[in-house]
């Protein structure tokens, strides 16, 4: 039967997390497992009155087919508002995708070719690794640190010419860190010798609630940087809507890609949230998403501090949604995950984000979606579930 699945699809993980999220569903579940916004800033009664603008609009035009590159004039909003961060990027280098996990899809059908070389993070997104294991790539993995990624490791992985670098340099998923400017710098002054693209998705880079924003790699090596970019954690994800920033020789070809891939981005979505940018303020929007953050990250690291053992560590994060924890003396995390599951409590060990599988004392836990109460009692069922395993 294995015979009628092509080879590269075989060497593709199945994402852990979704698996771990049907365990999240039960509604006694308390859970630090899902990547997800925070459902109640999502801006309904906005967008509602944005479609209702959109309709009056354009009418049944909304329906139609649209161009492969995207609407021009959310284009040039993105463009403005990168222009506000000091990033000179113009309309017409930016393509709309369907969320930024499809730009890693055209950029792995754009570049890759089966055995080219590959720098990813590790602990990594597995979204990247998923993506980009469709392709076949010889994967060159450099550790991260609270500081960045590894600056000797990556030199020593760039020795083996890839073609990308695969990069989340603020708040990191899953690590919660975040790139300091010292490590920027080292990472693009290697970089910029090569012939490589560097990858720098930044999902979660508007959602700072603590410390100051760091340099983007477009502005440090703006030649060999691609950037994505989304709505999806500061608006809404479900309407899928993200984009991508390439050189124009890269991007001619990203838009055939596209084309064969999904024709366009969908228009109606597209124009809803264009109308709603117009109509509202999004960085207010995007202030009351970090407050909740911010007080949400300070009572789950309120509750490690507490209740957890002395020697398990985590990562501060400055912003984003995540936090990493490492668990000390052997313990192994997905041998914690089914003792928590007990307690009432999910969230994602580590290996699913190395490529070899191997973080087996490590976790993900994330603080997007819960109030401070809810984290705090979830933190408490945690430390039970990591000391019945000690005493054992």
């Amino acid at each position: 039967m294995d015979r009628i699945f092509s080879d590269r699809i075989s060497d593709v993980p199945r994402s852990f997390i979704r698996e771990i999220l049907k365990v999240a569903l039960e509604p006694s579940m308390i859970s630090f497992a899902g990547g997800l916004p925070n459902r109640d800033f999502f801006p309904q009664a906005g967008l509602i009155a944005a479609t209702a603008k959109v309709f009056d609009r354009k009418g049944r035009d909304i329906f139609q087919y649209s161009n492969s590159e995207g609407d021009l004039e959310l284009r040039e909003t993105i463009a403005a508002r990168y222009r506000k961060r000091g990033l000179d990027i113009q309309a017409d280098r930016i393509l709309i995708t369907s969320g930024s996990q499809q730009g890693l899809d055209l950029l792995g059908k754009t570049l890759l070719n089966e055995g080219d070389g590959m720098v990813i993070e590790e602990p990594g997104y597995l979204g990247a690794i998923q993506a980009f294991s469709i392709f076949r790539p010889r994967f060159f993995s450099v550790s991260v640190s609270p500081d960045g990624m590894a600056v000797d490791g990556f030199a020593e992985a760039m020795r083996q010419t890839p073609k990308l670098v695969y990069t989340v340099p603020n708040f990191q998923n899953p690590s919660g860190i975040t790139y300091s400017n010292s490590n920027r710098k080292a990472i693009a002054d290697v970089l910029k010798k090569s012939n490589a693209f560097l990858i720098e998705d930044d999902p979660y880079g508007e959602l700072r609630f603590r410390g100051e924003a760091q340099t983007s790699f477009y502005e440090l090596a703006p030649d060999n940087t691609i950037l994505l970019g989304s709505f999806s954690k500061i608006v809404v994800p479900g309407f899928r809507i993200g984009w991508l920033v390439a050189p124009a020789h890269i991007q001619e070809k990203l838009v055939i890609a596209k084309q064969a891939t999904d024709l366009h981005t969908c228009q109606f979505t597209q124009n809803i949230i264009l109308q709603y940018l117009q109509d509202n303020d999004l960085d207010d929007h995007i202030a009351t998403i970090i407050n909740a953050y911010r007080s949400q990250c300070q009572a789950m690291l309120d509750a490690i501090d507490k209740h957890f053992p002395d020697d398990v560590t985590c990562t501060r994060p400055e912003g984003g949604m995540f936090l990493w924890a490492e668990l000390k003396n052997g313990t192994s995390a997905l041998d914690l995950f089914d003792e928590a599951v007990k307690q009432g409590v999910v969230f994602v060990p580590g290996d699913p984000f190395y490529l070899d599988r191997t973080g087996s004392n490590s976790m993900r836990l994330s603080f997007s979606t819960l109030d401070e109460s809810t984290i705090t009692e979830g933190i408490e069922k945690l430390a039970q579930a990591i000391n019945q395993l000690h005493n054992r």
